[in-house]
């Protein structure tokens, strides 16, 4: 049986960094807008994702702490 080389996996964060050298001059105003209403999707989410690990990690300190 032969089996598949896997893709590397991409280091965290390299989106990001493609994403911050993409080629803004090709996109019209309406795409561009769009792009930001994403993003602001995205930092919602990122800031969500924080203040859960946040929380997490305030509950755990203070159990730790007795």
């Amino acid at each position: 049986m032969i089996e598949d080389e896997a893709a590397p996996r991409r280091k965290r964060g390299a989106a990001l960094g493609e994403l911050a050298r993409e080629d803004l001059d090709v996109y019209a105003v309406e795409e561009l807008e769009d792009r930001i209403a994403d993003l602001k999707a995205e930092i919602a989410r990122t800031e969500a994702r924080l203040e859960k690990k946040r929380s997490g990690r305030s509950a755990a300190d203070s159990l730790f702490k007795l």
